[in-house]
C-alpha cells in the first residue's frame, strides 16, 4: 500500500507582497538578528498580516539540524544544542545531520500549558527510572519563527511563559521533582487587532518591536494589491516562479547580513542620543534603549554597511519605542508621532 505524501501549501511570495513596509521591515529585521526580541504587529482585520509572517518564513534559509533530535539542535553552537547533543559533543560522537526549512510554528488560542511547553511522563520516571519527555511547541519553534495570531486574546500566563522563553533562549518544564529544559531561541512574532483589547502594558513591553498596521486607502495601491492576490489564487506556482528570482536575491541579503553583523559598530555619540531619546520619551527600564541599539545594527548590516547612521536609528526607532511609551487617557497625540517629534528634536528632523 503506497503512502500519499501531502504537499506544502504554497506560500505566497514575500517579494511580491505589496505595501506594509514598516511590518515587513521590522520581520526582516528579527530575522537577520533573533535577539531584537519579536514582533508584534497590531492592525485591521484582512491587512496581510498572516500572510506576510508566513511569507518570511518560507524566504528564509535552510538550517542545519543534528538528526533524530527533538529540538531542533544546531551541531556546532552549543547555546543552540539540547543538553544531550551536548553530551554527544563531549563524548566525541560523530553526528548525523541533515538540513531543514526554518520552523513555523502556530499557536493556537486554546492551547494548554503543557501543549506549549511539553509534558514529562511521571510514570514512566517513577516505574523506569527514565526521563520521557514529550515536545511543545516552544521544542519545535527552536531556531524558527513562533506565530501567535490574536495575540491579545491569548491567556496571560501563556503570554508570560512565551515572553520568558522567547528573552532567555531556554524551557524548563517541572512535575513532580523532575525537571527537564531544553534550549527555545525563536523570533516570536503576535499579531491582533486593536478593536479586539490591548496587551497588558508590562507584556507588551516584552515584544522587541511593535509595527502598526492599517488599511490601504490609496485606490491604485489597492487594485495592484488585488490583482497580485488574484494571480496567486489562480496559478500559484506560475506566481512564485515570477518572484523566483527575487525572493534568491533578498534570501542572499539576508544571509549576507548575518554574517555581517558582528562587524556592524555604532558611535558612542550616536548610542548616548539613543538614550537621551528614551530618557525624554519616560520609557521605563532600558529595553527601549538595548533594541533599537539591535535594531539600527541589523538594519545597518542588512543595507551593506558596518557603521550605523542617524539614518539608521529614524527608520527603526518608532518601531523600537511607540509600545513603551505611557499611556496618557487625556492626551490626543498618536505614540508613534510622540517618538517622532522627540526624535527630531535630538536627531534632527529629515531632510
Amino acid at each position: 500500500m503506497s503512502i500519499i505524501k501531502s504537499q506544502p501549501r504554497p506560500v505566497f511570495p514575500f517579494t511580491a507582497i505589496v505595501g506594509q513596509e514598516e511590518m515587513k521591515l521590522a520581520l526582516l529585521l528579527n530575522v537577520i538578528d533573533p535577539k531584537i526580541g519579536g514582533v508584534m504587529i497590531m492592525g485591521d482585520r484582512g491587512t496581510g498580516k498572516s500572510t506576510t509572517i508566513r511569507a518570511i518564513a518560507d524566504l528564509l534559509p535552510e538550517i542545519e539540524v543534528v538528526l533524530e533530535d527533538m529540538f531542533n539542535s544546531h551541531p556546532s553552537n552549543y547555546d543552540l544544542m539540547s543538553d544531550e547533543v551536548k553530551l554527544q559533543v563531549e563524548n566525541n560522537t560523530v553526528l548525523s545531520t541533515n538540513f531543514i526549512k526554518v520552523p513555523m510554528i502556530d499557536l493556537p488560542l486554546g492551547a494548554t500549558e503543557d501543549r506549549l511547553c511539553g509534558t514529562i511522563d511521571i510514570e514512566k520516571a517513577l516505574n523506569e527510572g527514565i526521563k520521557s519527555f514529550e515536545p511543545g511547541l516552544l521544542a519545535k519553534a527552536n531556531r524558527g519563527i513562533l506565530y501567535v495570531d490574536e495575540v491579545n486574546l491569548l491567556d496571560d500566563h501563556l503570554v508570560d511563559i512565551l515572553l520568558d522563553s522567547a528573552a532567555s533562549g531556554w524551557n524548563t518544564v517541572e512535575r513532580e521533582g523532575i525537571s527537564i529544559r531544553h534550549p527555545a531561541r525563536f523570533v516570536l512574532v503576535g499579531s491582533g487587532n486593536p478593536e479586539e483589547g490591548e496587551l497588558r502594558p508590562q507584556l507588551l513591553d516584552r515584544f522587541g518591536m511593535h509595527a502598526e498596521i492599517r488599511t490601504v486607502k490609496d485606490p491604485k495601491l489597492r487594485v495592484a494589491i488585488v490583482e497580485q492576490r488574484t494571480k496567486f489564487d489562480i496559478n500559484p506556482s506560475a506566481c512564485i516562479q515570477e518572484y523566483k528570482d527575487q525572493q534568491q536575491f533578498l534570501k542572499n541579503q539576508i544571509i549576507a547580513a548575518q554574517e555581517r553583523l558582528p562587524h556592524v559598530s555604532i558611535d558612542d555619540n550616536l548610542r548616548v542620543r539613543i538614550s537621551e531619546i528614551c530618557a525624554n520619551l519616560d520609557v521605563d527600564g532600558l529595553r527601549g534603549d538595548i533594541v533599537t541599539n539591535r535594531a539600527a545594527k541589523a538594519l545597518a548590516a542588512y543595507q551593506k554597511t558596518e557603521e550605523v547612521t542617524i539614518n539608521d536609528i529614524k527608520k527603526v526607532i518608532t518601531l523600537c519605542l511607540r509600545h513603551r511609551l505611557r499611556k496618557d487617557p487625556l492626551e490626543n497625540i498618536d505614540s508613534g508621532m510622540k517618538v517622532k517629534q522627540v526624535v527630531d528634536q535630538i536627531l534632527g528632523p529629515n531632510l
